[in-house]
């Protein structure tokens, strides 16, 4: 049996179970009466909610309410207004349904509709499709979806026939009636006005009332001390004109963690990577930089826009709902209940990943691939077939909040690996934009494994012409942030993202990342120790400086000037040689440059492989001379470099349109 479909398959067998007491039918009918009217509040699946998050979807707040007095057939259903109060902002979307701005994606639902648990009770009830109340200001109260209490008599199949039992109908006393209702949304709290309380009033019938997409800003809250030991309550209030007493009214309705966390990986993929130092007279690419690694702290952290079946995938295209919408089933996605017909619960997208790359120099350009990549760095992750399959897939879009659908950039580039032992593969990358310094690649979750730890990898890629001497691309570090998207400050305010919204994105996170160096621009300098230099006591030193750059074994020509730092008596300020081409020979005389001067010299020489030589005798070198070789310092870097990668890889690149 597929995976995925075992897994759901057992998830409504635990809701057929778990729920079947807590619908309208709870147990043997009887003849008597239940007592007084009474609800129980429970969440049954508190989930783990992302300390990063701030739409995060809260569990399911259940009313089970029982007893009661029989209402009167064809009298008016009383109505009560039921609020929910968190500790944090109620995220939400406003809907502005009906008019009233603040109406929203979340939903009390009567007697769970559309469920089908319970055969029954037939009409009203789970048989019963999602109804929408038209009128969020004023529920079924007056001038509302108002509602009546009906014999059933007439329904088709007939209802129970064992004890007295009612049903709520429209204001027409035959037809079905409204049984979800939006919630208002102001701040911390989502009410629920003129909700119709119809007292079960016969034993063995309940009145159960779900509180659904409530979403919640969680990251005002953050994850502090143990990983899910941080609650998030939901206290359950009433008002109005009737009452409803409600046992257990303060609710958990989640446990915060971070759900993110993130890492360097080396080019081959099997250990932590840190910053890689590029010679500034290297250039070529585009050339493996590192891996980024995205992995979940808990296995439902990363989420697909709604559940994926066996013919269609994560949601990647505008969908109307038809896949969640069952009251009380576990999705593991960015959506809610989403009723037929309808985008209310619907996330605009699946989890998105996030790497800003800052500070980086002018002239470095960074490519990433199109999707994770797996093994050693060069090894593409094929896009599962069917939405069923258990592989972790994520590919680039365009942007932070660009709709779900408009999948990957076209790949610019391409980078072919040939690692050890395995076949030549292509990985598709693209060339991020780096505009003020900044570059920002944007990954969506398509599928994930919900009982499982998923890790996802990116790879990164550098390129860049060197140009030394015009200083290009200058020195510096670039530093990366990894965290989920989108996040403020640029599609919206840390302020706007933290309140209900009827135009901004779902899901929102908090940028809680901190920047990690990268990529290191280095100069490519040879030091060189002249350790005793004079012009004093009629003596005088000659110095040459070559620049052996040009050779036999491929190493990259470079070329660049030399500052010249004297050291010792009557030494003058740095002297700077001009530019020294490769194949050349820069020569100068101390009493030109250092007219006085004993001491040592250190010359500092912006190409790779200096090498110095120093010539001294008295004037005319009529009775004494000398010379020798300048120190190779162990500075910088002097080595020679033909632009290898390291051992067991290597790589050709296709890089178009440039």
């Amino acid at each position: 049996m597929n995976f995925r479909r075992c897994i759901l398959a057992m998830v409504m067998l635990v809701l057929f179970v778990g729920l079947a007491s807590a619908q309208v039918v709870v147990g043997t009918v009887g003849t008597g009466s239940a007592g007084i009217l009474n609800c129980t509040a429970n969440v049954s699946v508190p989930p783990q909610l992302r300390s990063e998050g701030m739409t995060e979807l809260i569990g399911d707040i259940v009313l089970s309410c029982t007893g009661g007095v029989l209402a009167t057939v064809g009298a008016p259903i009383p109505t009560v207004n039921i609020t929910i109060s968190l500790a944090t902002n109620v995220t939400s979307r406003l809907l502005g349904t009906g008019g009233v701005t603040n109406a929203s994606e979340a939903l009390l639902l009567i007697d769970e509709p559309q469920s089908g648990l319970s055969t029954a009770v037939v009409g009203a009830g789970p048989g019963q499709a999602i109804t929408l109340c038209g009128t969020p200001g004023l529920g079924a109260g007056p001038g509302g979806c108002a509602q009546l209490a009906a014999a059933g008599a007439g329904t088709s199949p007939p209802l129970l026939a064992a004890g007295p039992v009612l049903v709520p109908a429209n204001a027409s006393g035959t037809g079905l009636p409204a049984n979800a209702f939006q919630g208002l949304v102001t701040a911390n709290q989502v009410t629920f006005l003129g909700v119709p309380v119809l007292p079960p009033s016969t034993s063995g019938i309940a009145r159960v009332f779900r509180i659904t997409n409530v979403r919640a800003n969680v990251s005002a809250l953050g994850g502090g001390g143990l990983p899910g030991t941080t609650q998030l309550l939901g206290s359950i209030a009433i008002s109005g004109s009737s009452s409803l007493p409600v046992v257990n009214p303060v609710q958990v309705a989640g446990f915060i963690q971070s759900g993110l966390a993130t890492s360097l990986r080396n080019t081959a993929n099997t250990g932590g990577g840190g910053n890689v130092n590029l010679a500034q007279c290297g250039g070529g690419g585009p050339s493996p930089l590192q891996v980024l690694r995205f992995s979940e702290n808990f296995a439902t952290s990363f989420k697909t826009r709604v559940a994926p079946t066996a013919t269609v995938d994560s949601g990647q295209s505008l969908l109307t709902g038809q896949l969640q919408n069952v009251p009380g089933t576990i999705y593991n996605s960015e959506s809610g209940l989403i009723p037929i017909g309808s985008t209310i619960g619907l996330a605009d997208f699946g989890t998105r990943l996030k790497a800003t790359f800052n500070n980086v120099p002018a002239g470095l350009r960074i490519f990433v691939s199109t999707a994770n990549v797996t093994n050693d760095f060069v090894n593409p992750i094929l896009k599962p077939t069917t939405g069923t399959a258990v592989t972790s897939y994520a590919v680039l879009v365009a942007n932070e909040t660009v709709p779900s659908g408009n999948t990957s950039p076209s790949s610019n580039a391409t980078f072919t690996g040939f690692p050890v032992g395995g076949a030549t593969t292509t990985v598709n990358i693209f060339e991020l934009p780096v505009i003020n310094a900044t570059a920002t690649a944007v990954w969506e979750v398509i599928n994930t494994n919900p009982i499982a730890l998923d890790t996802l990898d990116f790879g990164v890629y550098w390129a860049f012409t060197a140009n030394p001497g015009a200083n290009s691309p200058p020195t510096g570090t670039a530093t990366v942030n990894m965290s989920y998207a989108p996040t403020p400050p640029g599609p919206f305010s840390a302020s706007a993202g933290a309140t209900a919204s009827s135009s901004l994105v779902v899901p929102r996170f908090a940028d809680t990342s901190s920047g990690t160096n990268i990529a290191t621009i280095v100069l490519c300098q040879t030091t060189l120790l002249f350790p005793f230099v004079t012009n004093q006591g009629g003596f005088d030193t000659g110095l040459a400086i070559a620049n052996t750059t040009t050779d036999p074994f491929g190493t990259r020509v470079q070329s660049g000037s030399c500052t010249l730092n004297f050291y010792g008596a009557s030494a003058p300020a740095a002297v700077t040689s001009g530019n020294i081409a490769t194949a050349t020979v820069y020569t100068t005389l101390t009493s030109t440059a250092a007219a006085g001067f004993q001491g040592y010299m250190i010359a500092v020489c912006n190409f790779q492989l200096a090498h110095g030589f120093a010539f001294i005798s008295d004037i005319g070198a009529r009775n004494l001379a000398m010379g020798y070789l300048a120190l190779v310092v162990q500075t910088g870097t002097g080595n020679r470099n033909s632009g290898s990668l390291p051992t067991g890889l290597s790589n050709s690149v296709e890089v178009l349109g440039n």
